[in-house]
């Protein structure tokens, strides 16, 4: 069994434009300050060059280099914009416009092509980086049907599932030439939100060995999913983790769809780590327990604490969670019996059957 790695640190939310958030050698010397030994990065905040990574070894081993001066490493590489980009329903072009470059806005075939490159660009950058695991999101198709009302037409679900691996299967075979996973945050506004949704995705993948999940019960919890439970049916597909706390307090006149109100008022908010009501101590034991093999990453995001703060508390926090796990059983001490050669005698004779 494997000890979980970490903490790590989501870089998305930190990256501005004052030092030491306004590069990756700041921001990597700022959070092993904090007690980071991870960094996840995400490629399009402009910290390094995705292609570079992608087509040069030599500049793959400097980007490593750097960090490991700074003492951390990369835990993963992050396309949550690029694969939100992958399928976006009409309803929704004009907004996501503002994730892609200039040049496709408008034009929604060619920013789901620019965004398909990228990824594929992330997977052989991951390899030349030595990464196991990818973060990234689905898109969505469904997304504006995912209440049935106005019901639903027969097939309608089933075509977007279907037309989502048609865009994906090249992806993800990409990912497999680099032996790397893909893993999918499940979370509201993608196609892949739950475990219900996973499954279909990963049916009409053909069960594709690179389609797999990033672990994050904040999203569970904002929908009132049993998400220990949930480990205990994926826990072979989990291949990467988000540490990340959120509260649901359903009142008399709001609940899980959050009334259109603001983060701050809606029932299901994220939180710190520690101000929520994730129960990581049971999350930590399941991820020992099914020999979680990467990292443990904090993505803060919260209503009311500042970053700063919340980066500060969160390397104790998740340093003070993971699980060393030992290497032999607690009852050694107390083995009685002859050597391994011996044993299968004895057994017999133990059962009465020698």
């Amino acid at each position: 069994m494997k000890t979980i790695k970490g903490p790590g640190l989501f870089l998305a939310q930190f990256v501005g434009g004052a030092p030491p958030f306004d590069s990756l050698d700041g921001l990597a010397r700022w959070a092993a300050g904090l007690g980071y030994v991870g960094l996840q990065l995400p490629t399009t905040a402009g910290l390094f060059d995705l292609e570079k990574a992608a087509t040069s070894q030599t500049y793959a081993d400097e980007l490593k280099g750097r960090l490991g001066e700074a003492g951390v490493e990369i835990t993963e590489l992050s396309t949550h914009i690029q694969g939100q980009l992958v399928a976006v329903h009409p309803a929704y072009d004009q907004l996501f416009d503002g994730f892609a470059p200039e040049a496709v806005r408008g034009r929604p075939a060619a920013r789901t092509e620019w965004a398909v490159r990228e990824l594929k660009l992330a997977a052989e950058a991951s390899r030349r980086l030595g990464l196991a695991a990818h973060a990234t999101f689905s898109g969505a198709l469904a997304w504006p049907y995912v209440y049935p009302w106005p019901q639903r037409p027969a097939g309608l679900i089933e075509e977007a599932f279907a037309e989502l691996a048609r865009r994906w299967t090249p992806i993800l075979d990409a990912y497999d030439e680099a032996g790397v996973d893909a893993c999918f945050e499940l979370h509201p506004g993608e196609d892949l939100h739950d475990g219900a949704t996973f499954e279909r995705f990963l049916e009409a993948v053909g069960n594709h060995p690179r389609a797999n999940i990033l672990y994050d019960p904040s999203h569970f919890v904002l929908q009132a999913l049993d998400y220990l439970a949930f480990i205990d049916i994926y826990h072979q597909r989990i291949r990467a983790f988000h540490v990340k706390d959120a509260e649901l307090n359903p009142t008399g006149r709001s609940g899980v769809y959050g009334g259109y109100q603001s983060w701050v008022d809606r029932p299901g908010r994220f939180r710190s780590l520690g101000d929520g009501e994730v129960d990581f101590s049971s999350i930590f034991s399941k991820m020992a327990q099914y020999d979680f093999p990467g990292w443990a990453v904090l993505e803060w995001e919260c209503a009311l604490k500042h970053p700063e703060d919340g980066a500060a508390e969160g390397a104790p926090f998740i340093r003070h969670h993971i699980i060393r796990v030992t290497e032999h059983a607690f009852d050694d001490f107390a083995q009685s019996g002859p050597g391994e050669g011996d044993r299968a005698a004895m057994n017999r004779r133990l059962l009465g059957i020698g």
